[in-house]
């Protein structure tokens, strides 16, 4: 059995490990327990990786007692004996009371402020900052600033004006606190875990040649610094450190799952150059620049050894959907390789067509209809409410009804190169002869057993196309879809009347009704969005005050567009209820739609050219482009009107500043761009699922640390690709893996 010490500060055993649980070395009461709880900190190593959120620098600050009058002070310290009353004299009113530091107490006196004392409590820890006034020995702070603290930087007994104070120890950590557990109790925890030797048992995970590449202190040194920094430029370093190392394991997780899929084979897919032109020449429109470069890099990938691992990021209305139909008849008509031919009834290689919901399949559907009419190509649709199959036998225009058996057993047999439907496609039900191409649409997290689960029985691992319409900044391109080659559509095509946004008011609503009303009268359509689905509880004081969907469509039916019919769709909707509210929005069977956010991802209605997004505050820049991007799908102007939830005047300048920005910028890269740096990585793009720390999440807006994370993780693979030699990484993202659902 170990042995142990107990002294008043200190509990912990003589041998301690990182994997050691704090209660072994801890008095921990319940409170502790719960708060420790909370946030998962429960062993040694934990603890020491809960990293400060900030540093206090009290190298300004004085001591009470040392003050001397004229002297402009700042104080740390404990306020109480709060009153107000009026001077004798002049009757001018004052608040005052006293501030404590551990070194003296001084009187405090606020003129003309009587509502200051009110504003504050006496046992508050404060800042303050304020000039010496009156007399020797009867010294006071007047009018002095007031920053509210949630506890001191240092303890009492840990003064930096006492005797045995490191002068050069003025910079001081703050730690996320909970309830039950203060920054303090976390700074002399850390200590004496240090004062035990753990330092000196912890392993680092991070090669020694990595951080001697970028100049990086070893785990060691950084954990010292971070805790303990004796200056900023130590404690600066550390964070660095351990910045990168976040960055560096998703990475890793990122190279590993590539390099799983580069060793596999696949299907070699060649077409001639003229083939694709005489394809593409019979599309409605002209390609772009971007999508032109897009179906080249694909086409050099299918034509490679291995399987393609692509992302295509583009707009709404960017022609995404253009560039996959003609990868799609790339795959389509080509032949298997010399040998399987011979056992094949039907000679052609087949795509599958993932999209998120089945109105959304149902539309790709009759995309690919228009695409591949003039060819003798078969196309099916799978989903929960029918299948169809294109071209019908009695009308080769259109397409038939048929039953899922049927239409599976000629998917099975290849009959049918091209089969689009949602998830359902994963399903054991559905097998390909010769599956070589898959494409998703705006479902990224598909892995690589995800892939040979839709391949079945085939040996060879299918290519991937994954599509989104969600411009993603370039840092976290490279972060979130780090095992994927990236190709943009950074062009819309010609002709494409770029949408009117503007903001508007509550108070100026009316000029944006009788808008609508003039689209409506010339056979438009339009969505309103609003924040909630309910009206908020009336009983809670503290419920905002944000229009739902439910009551907003009753408002606007009854006072403002009477002849109109409208409909509502929310997220508590079933999913059938959901598509059949779809389906006759976009046969206009409705003429407004009421909805939330659910609206946000794949829906087409080219007739709807008018959006309404009350409550724009609440929804981030990224959010909100993608809303208004259902109303840029048809030829006519587009309009979206953000309404904030209170007048403008009333609103932050950082709330104005961002819809500004949806106003003005050029497309939604630059939007996302702009977005990243006022909400960050954690709230955009479910960065948060990684684990990361605000640390990690700040690490990932910058390019060259990603850039830097990226190469070292795939140098690592390419000499250890199993991670047999850095078992501590393995776990790490073994972890990671596991929690985003990626295998």
């Amino acid at each position: 059995m170990k042995k142990s010490i107990f002294t008043p500060k200190v509990c912990y055993y003589y041998k301690m490990l990182p994997t050691d649980l704090l209660t072994s070395h801890f008095r921990l009461d319940e409170p502790h327990k719960k708060a420790l709880k909370r946030l998962s900190i429960f062993t040694v190593a934990e603890l020491l990786l809960h990293l400060p959120q900030r540093y206090e620098d009290v190298s300004d600050i004085q001591a009470v007692g040392s003050l001397i009058k004229g002297q402009d002070a700042i104080v740390f310290g404990q306020l109480g004996g709060l009153n107000t009353r009026k001077s004798w004299k002049s009757k001018v009113p004052i608040s005052e009371g006293w501030v404590e530091d551990g070194t003296a107490r001084m009187k405090i006196m606020w003129f003309n402020q009587p509502y200051i004392a009110k504003m504050l409590t006496d046992g508050m820890y404060v800042k303050l900052v304020g000039k010496v006034a009156g007399t020797e020995g009867k010294l006071y702070l007047t009018n002095p600033e007031v920053e509210k603290l949630d506890s001191l930087p240092i303890d009492r007994h840990d003064s930096i004006f006492n005797n045995t104070a490191n002068l050069d120890d003025t910079i001081y950590p703050v730690y996320r606190e909970t309830k039950g557990v203060t920054s303090k109790w976390f700074f002399h925890t850390v200590q004496k875990c240090f004062a035990a030797g753990i330092l000196d048992v912890m392993a680092d995970p991070i090669p020694e040649a990595i951080l001697h590449r970028y100049n990086l202190p070893v785990l060691k040194t950084a954990l010292q610094w971070i805790h303990t920094p004796k200056k900023a430029d130590h404690a600066q370093s550390a964070r660095k450190r351990f910045a990168f190392e976040e960055v560096f394991y998703i990475q890793t997780a990122k190279a590993k799952e590539r390099a799983a899929v580069t060793v596999s084979s696949s299907y070699l897919i060649k077409t001639e150059p003229e083939h694709i032109d005489a394809f593409t020449k019979r599309f409605p429109f002209p390609l772009t620049k971007a999508q032109e470069k897009s179906i080249r890099d694909i086409l050099h990938d299918l034509a490679g050894k291995h399987p393609m691992s692509r992302l295509l990021e583009g707009d709404v209305g960017s022609g995404k959907t253009a560039v996959a139909a003609t990868t799609a008849y790339a795959v389509a008509t080509s032949r298997p390789p010399e040998g399987l031919a011979a056992k094949l009834q039907y000679g052609n290689l087949q795509v599958a067509y993932m999209a998120p919901t089945e109105i959304l399949a149902k539309q790709h559907f009759e995309s690919f209809i228009q695409y591949f009419k003039h060819l003798p190509i078969q196309i099916g649709l799978v989903t929960g409410s029918g299948c169809f199959k294109f071209p019908s036998k009695s009308n080769p225009d259109k397409p038939t009804p048929i039953s899922k058996a049927q239409l599976l057993k000629w998917v099975k047999n290849g009959e049918i190169p091209i089969l689009i439907g949602t998830h359902a496609l994963i399903y054991k039900s559905v097998e390909f002869k010769h599956l070589a191409h898959v494409i998703i649409d705006e479902q990224h997290r598909f892995g690589t057993n995800q892939r040979r689960a839709l391949a079945k029985k085939d040996t060879r691992m299918p290519h991937l196309l994954s599509m989104t319409a969600t411009p993603i900044p370039r840092t976290l391109a490279l972060t979130v879809y780090g095992d994927l080659d990236i190709s943009l559509l950074d062009e819309m095509p010609k002709g494409r009347k770029p949408i009117i946004t503007k903001v508007f008011a509550p108070s100026q609503m009316e000029e944006v009704y009788a808008h609508v009303q003039t689209e409506l009268d010339a056979g438009r359509q339009a969505y309103v969005i609003c924040p909630r689905i309910d009206e908020p509880d009336p009983t809670k004081e503290n419920a905002l005050q944000l229009k739902s969907v439910k009551q907003e469509a009753l408002r606007l039916k009854k006072l403002v567009f009477k002849n109109a019919r409208i409909d509502i769709l929310h997220s508590k909707m079933t999913p059938k209820e959901k598509d059949t509210v779809m389906e006759k929005f976009l046969s206009h069977q409705i003429d407004i739609l009421v909805a939330t956010s659910v609206v946000e991802v794949g829906v087409n209605v080219p007739n709807a050219t008018n959006i309404i997004i009350e409550g724009a505050e609440r929804f981030g820049l990224a959010q909100l482009h993608q809303l208004r991007g259902r109303v840029v799908r048809g030829t006519h102007q587009a309009y979206c009107f953000a309404v904030t939830s209170k007048d403008t005047s009333g609103s932050t300048g950082k709330t104005m500043e961002r819809l500004k920005a949806l106003t003005e910028a050029k497309n939604g890269f630059e939007l996302a761009e702009y977005d990243l740096t006022l909400r960050g990585s954690g709230e955009l793009y479910g960065m948060k699922q990684w684990g990361l720390t605000d640390l990690g999440m700040e690490a990932i807006k910058n390019i060259k640390m990603v850039e830097a994370a990226r190469t070292e993780a795939q140098r690592l693979i390419a000499e250890d690709q199993e991670l047999k030699n850095h078992p501590a990484i393995a776990n790490k993202i073994a972890t990671l893996s596991k929690n985003l659902h990626m295998e």
